[in-house]
């Protein structure tokens, strides 16, 4: 069986983060993707440790199943190659500064008169148009400017940004899921189309909670730490051997009295200060230092294990290493094995998509710089060995 996307290619310009993570992605759905570098030099994000030997583990993480072509895009030899593959290409990604692709006069607008059909995502920091359109951008500025940074960390500590890459990897999954959107329309309508995808623009989108409680309250959210802002408890606390997290929403079952019992504070559950959920966020400075003190009394094992047979929502605070060697995560096999060229058999993190039918499958790791340039320019292009000779001459490829 083959993955969903079987068929599809994807002529990938992208570099760094957020166009690669996209289109491994579509390349873990079984799409072919053309991964396009710089001869010699190569995408950056392959100078990026910590290395397996000559190989960026940073690179390798964001860029397994691909093709890699060296082909200098601003080449006249190497962008007249750029069209002929747009020509047999059913997506194109890119993630340059705006402009740049139009100096090339490799735009959608161009790239529709050579494949009416090619669907064609552009990432940006701030999108095509706008104030800020020709600005550049990277992770932690979409954080900052968007919001994100605020509302992360500790009250009254500085601005923090998030442990991942957020601004870049919900650009990335964002521009999938349209790229996906669109390959159904063109079933019907036989028509490609622009995808125009802002970093910043994304960043509002997940934020769900804060900015519509800005809007509703006009209240500015700031940072909670692990805190929920409308649920109590919801956060991490200290015990007495760790951390663990309890996550109490309310709803149909409140299980707030069961919680006030374990803890030993049966003196809570009728105080009308906390007898509802919203009522004991708003209050949640009373409650504080009563859970430290409570939780600190026991292990982490010791509390996970009476809130679960409570049907408490609760779970422990892994670092990295617990999360590689957690029993979920590896009967799950989301630590596997992928091939690599020089590096044999490696580990890497598998993908989360599960299909019953069509299987979305990780088993070839990333490609070594321009490993499959005559494979694919002599397959697909009909380029003979006399002219890859002249090419690579020329610095084209």
């Amino acid at each position: 069986m083959s993955g969903p996307l079987e068929g599809i290619r994807v002529l990938d310009l992208s570099r760094i983060l957020s166009g690669p993570y996209c289109t491994m992605t579509l390349s873990d759905m079984g799409a072919e993707v053309i991964k396009v570098e710089r001869p010699e030099v190569g995408d950056r994000s392959r100078g990026i440790g910590p290395f397996m030997g000559n190989q960026s583990s940073y690179f390798m993480s964001i860029n397994r199943g691909k093709k890699s072509v060296t082909i200098d895009i601003f080449n006249p030899d190497g962008r007249s190659i750029i069209t002929e593959l747009i020509r047999q290409s059913d997506i194109l990604v890119e993630n340059f500064v705006p402009g740049i692709m139009r100096r090339l006069d490799l735009h959608y607008e161009a790239v529709q008169q050579i494949n009416p059909s090619i669907i064609y995502a552009s990432i940006t920091g701030f999108g095509q148009d706008g104030p800020y359109g020709q600005k550049p951008a990277m992770d932690i500025v979409v954080q900052a400017m968007g919001g994100m940074m605020s509302i992360t960390g500790a009250p009254d500590g500085p601005p923090v940004r998030s442990g991942s890459s957020m601004g870049d990897i919900t650009a990335g999954l964002f521009t999938a899921i349209a790229i996906l959107g669109a390959l159904e329309a063109r079933h019907k309508s036989g028509n490609g189309q622009k995808i125009d995808i802002s970093m910043l623009d994304c960043q509002l989108a997940i934020q769900e909670n804060a900015i519509t409680r800005y809007l509703h309250t006009g209240e500015i959210p700031g940072p909670l730490g692990s805190r929920h802002s409308s649920a109590t408890p919801f956060q991490a606390f200290k015990t007495k051997n760790g951390w663990i997290v309890v996550a109490m929403i309310g709803g149909e079952i409140d299980r707030w009295g069961l919680f006030c019992n374990a803890i030993d504070h049966p003196d809570l559950i009728e105080d009308p200060r906390f007898a509802e959920n919203w009522i004991r966020t708003q209050n949640y400075s009373q409650l504080e230092p009563i859970f430290n003190e409570a939780l600190k009394r026991k292990t982490s094992e010791e509390w996970l294990s009476e809130f679960e047979s409570l049907g408490i929502v609760c779970g422990p605070v892994n670092n990295i290493s617990q999360v590689v060697e957690d029993p979920q995560v590896r009967h799950r096999q989301m630590i596997t094995k992928v091939n690599h060229t020089s590096l044999g058999k490696i580990d890497a993190i598998n993908t989360p998509l599960r299909f019953s039918e069509t299987p979305a499958l990780v088993e070839q790791g990333a490609p070594e710089l321009g490993e499959h340039t005559d494979q694919v320019l002599g397959n697909i292009l009909g380029i003979g060995e006399r002219e890859l000779d002249r090419l690579r001459s020329k610095g084209a490829i």
